[in-house]
């Protein structure tokens, strides 16, 4: 696994058998997992992908299913890309805390209508930010005023007030960090 703290910087020449081919240069930050495979082998990596909230064959009716028959917290559920592909923590972050839900509600315990309203946020999300290299939430570029919740763990929350918390999220190898604020996005009750 590559240092979190460190840019990961990968330089891909031309295939063996397509000589005098382009070079490409790839750039990640702050990446959780690399895998770099030959293109003939990436079926192995993203044939169990679900709907690409990205892709030109979105289906918001099979994410909206697939998330909603899944039985962890819907912080979980979103960042699961078999369930839907292209939610990392930041959107799932910005998204729940946008549609005030807590990342730990119980994914099939949503209503329809909020989880179709969830994934929408959060396409929504990446759509306005796919030509822009500073991700935002708050529609701000500037270094600290990109997000409501993510990265700014002790910070007051931009809505409340009340400091913002981080957690882990998920089992292990999967478990992610969720930022959130426990007074807009209350717990679920039990």
């Amino acid at each position: 696994m590559a240092d979190r703290t460190h840019p990961v910087e990968l330089h891909c020449g031309p295939d063996q058998g397509r000589a005098g081919g382009p070079d490409y240069t790839a750039v990640g930050l702050r990446l959780g997992m690399l895998d770099v495979v030959r293109s003939s082998e990436e079926h192995s990596l993203v044939g169990h992908l679900g709907p690409d909230l990205l892709g030109p064959d979105w289906d918001l009716n099979l994410a909206v299913h697939n998330v909603q028959r899944d039985p962890r917290p819907i912080g979980n559920a979103l960042l699961d890309q078999r369930n839907l592909a292209g939610i990392g923590t930041l959107w799932a972050a910005e998204s729940l805390f946008a549609e005030g839900l807590s990342p730990w509600l119980p994914a099939s315990e949503l209503p329809p209508e909020r989880l179709r309203a969830l994934i929408v946020r959060a396409q929504r999300f990446l759509v306005i930010n796919k030509a822009h290299a500073v991700q935002s939430s708050t529609g701000e570029r500037q270094a600290g005023r990109t997000s409501y919740v993510h990265g700014r763990a002790g910070l007051s929350c931009r809505r409340c007030g009340t400091p913002v918390r981080v957690e882990p999220i998920g089992e292990a190898p999967q478990q992610r960090v969720m930022f959130f604020c426990p007074t807009c996005q209350p717990p679920p009750t039990m």
